[in-house]
């Protein structure tokens, strides 16, 4: 009699043991699945996403990374491009040392537009070493847009030590 109760109740703690080793499994794949899905969905309402960056300053001390979305028209005759990111100081200097700024240009080229400027950008500018800002802008009829990452000083207006110009959206490639 006792050896049976005793099967019993090893067979009830290994089947116990068992569920609750599953549980935490199946509700993580719960939330990998959800995750994935809540991140297709975001990406799914655009022709065109994709992350962009990291993208540095010549001398290493500021970057910028993010995320650009394009939404064309029914007709594909017009877009909307949504730009997302993150502007970070890597500067560690004082100021009275040398130290700068972080700060990118974004320059937009325009459907019609087609003496070749590039104007419309926006530009950002962070001062806190090891820190980061975030930032978000939307453009219509976008041919084309890229991004330069510099240092500018405190109270500067000349960007200096710029990376050069990378693209991060062109109609022609899509």
């Amino acid at each position: 009699m006792m050896k049976r109760l005793s099967t019993a109740l090893l067979a009830t703690a290994a089947t116990a043991g068992a569920f609750a080793l599953a549980l935490p499994a199946t509700a993580n794949a719960a939330t990998r699945t959800t995750a994935t899905q809540a991140t297709t969905a975001s990406s799914s309402d655009y022709d065109y996403d994709d992350y962009w960056g990291a993208y540095l300053s010549s001398n290493g001390r500021a970057k910028a990374s993010g995320w650009i979305g394009v939404e064309w028209d029914r007709r594909q005759e017009s877009n909307e491009v949504h730009v997302r990111g993150k502007l970070y100081d890597l500067d560690h200097r004082t100021y009275r040392q040398g130290g700068k700024c972080g700060y990118v240009k974004f320059a937009v080229h325009h459907f019609g537009d087609d003496d070749g400027d590039w104007f419309d950008g926006r530009t950002y500018k962070y001062c806190g070493a090891g820190g980061f800002k975030s930032f978000s802008f939307a453009k219509e009829d976008v041919q084309s847009i890229r991004v330069k990452v510099c240092q500018i000083g405190l109270s500067g207006s000349y960007p200096t030590r710029c990376g050069g110009w990378e693209y991060l959206y062109t109609s022609e490639s899509e």
